[in-house]
C-alpha cells in the first residue's frame, strides 16, 4: 500500500468517525441554540443508545460475532433497530429535561449545566453497575462486503454510516427549515421571549430539541457499535468530548456548523493518528478546541450574539 493509499484509507476512516461525531454534535447544538445550555448528559445518552441498539439487534435474532440468525430481512432489522434506538434515546433525553432541567429553567448561573454533569454520571454508573465494566461484543448483521478504491478499502459498514448520517442530517435540516415546529425552534433560538409573545409554545420547542438531539445521539451510538463491533459504559466520554469539540469548532448553536465540525474532527483524528501517533490524537483535537475558543470563540460558522441576561 502506497502512502497515498494509506491516507485515502484514513480519509475513509475519518469520514466515518466524523459522521458519528456530527450526529452527536447536533444534539449539543440543538439544545444550546434553544437554551444556551451545554448538556453534558448528552455524552451518556449516546452510550445508552449503543446498548439499546445492541438489545434491539439481539431481539431480532442477530448474534454477537455473526450474521442474522432469523427474523426480518437485513434492511428491516436495521430500520427497526435504528427506530427503536432513536425512540428510546429521544424519550431518555425528554425525561432528563422534564425531571432534572425544567425545575431549574429560571435559575441563573451554572446550576443547570452542573445538573447535566450529575445526570451524566448517574447514567454512567447505572450502566456500569448493572452491566459490568467489560466490553460487550456487538451483534452485527452486516455482511463482510468491501469495495477496493485503489489500494484502500471501503467496507459496507462505512457506506451504511455515511448513508444513514447524510439521511438523518438532511431530514434534520429540512425539519428545521421548512416545518412549523422547526420554524418555532429557530424563532425560540433567536429570542425566546419574543417567540412566546408571538404564540410559540416554548416548552414544546424545548422538548423537541431534546428529543431530536437525543435521538440522533442514539443513532450515533448504534453506528458506533456496528463500526467497532463492541460497546462499553465508557464510550460516551471520549466520543462526547470529541463531538463537543466538533460543535464548538463549527459554531455551537449552528446546525451546519456541527456537521462540518464533526467531519473535520473525524479527519483530524484519523490523519493525525497516521502522521504522528494515535496516542497523540486527543492532544491534537483538544488543542484545536483551545485555539478555537481563544481566537474564534463563535466557531467557523457561528456568530457572537449579545448576552440575553
Amino acid at each position: 500500500m502506497t502512502a497515498a493509499d494509506v491516507y485515502l484509507q484514513q480519509a475513509i476512516n475519518g469520514l466515518s468517525l466524523g459522521a458519528m461525531y456530527a450526529l452527536l454534535a447536533l444534539g449539543f447544538t440543538l439544545v444550546y441554540g434553544i437554551l444556551e445550555l451545554i448538556n453534558f448528559a448528552h455524552f451518556n445518552v449516546f452510550m445508552v443508545g449503543s446498548f439499546v441498539g445492541m438489545w434491539a439487534l439481539e431481539a431480532f435474532g442477530v448474534m454477537p460475532g455473526g450474521a442474522q440468525q432469523a427474523g426480518l430481512p437485513l434492511l428491516g432489522v436495521l430500520l427497526a433497530a435504528f427506530g427503536i434506538t432513536m425512540l428510546a434515546s429521544g424519550v431518555l433525553g425528554v425525561a432528563i429535561e422534564r425531571i432534572a432541567l425544567r425545575p431549574l429553567r429560571n435559575v441563573r448561573g451554572p446550576a443547570a449545566m452542573i445538573t447535566t454533569i450529575g445526570v451524566s454520571y448517574i447514567l454512567f454508573n447505572v450502566v456500569l453497575l448493572a452491566l459490568g465494566a467489560d466490553n460487550k461484543n456487538y451483534p452485527n448483521p452486516l455482511p463482510a462486503i468491501s469495495f477496493p478504491i485503489g489500494g484502500a478499502v471501503l467496507r459496507l459498514r462505512e457506506v451504511l454510516i455515511w448513508a444513514v448520517s447524510l439521511l438523518l442530517m438532511g431530514v434534520l435540516v429540512w425539519f428545521v427549515q421548512f416545518t412549523r415546529l422547526g420554524k418555532a425552534m429557530r424563532a425560540t433560538a433567536q429570542d425566546a421571549e419574543a417567540a412566546r409573545m408571538m404564540g410559540v409554545e416554548v416548552d414544546r420547542v424545548i422538548i423537541a430539541a431534546f428529543f431530536l438531539g437525543s435521538a440522533l445521539a442514539g443513532a450515533g451510538g448504534l453506528m458506533f457499535g456496528l463500526y467497532y463491533n463492541f460497546t462499553s459504559y465508557i464510550i460516551g466520554f471520549t466520543a462526547g468530548l470529541r463531538a463537543f469539540t466538533a460543535a464548538v469548532l463549527g459554531g455551537i448553536g449552528n446546525v451546519p456548523g456541527a456537521m462540518i465540525g464533526g467531519l473535520i474532527i473525524g479527519l483530524v483524528e484519523a490523519w493525525g493518528g497516521q502522521l504522528i501517533s494515535a496516542s497523540w490524537a486527543d492532544v491534537i483535537i483538544f488543542s484545536i478546541l483551545v485555539l478555537v475558543l481563544v481566537f474564534r470563540p463563535a466557531g467557523l460558522l457561528g456568530r457572537l450574539t449579545p448576552n440575553r441576561a
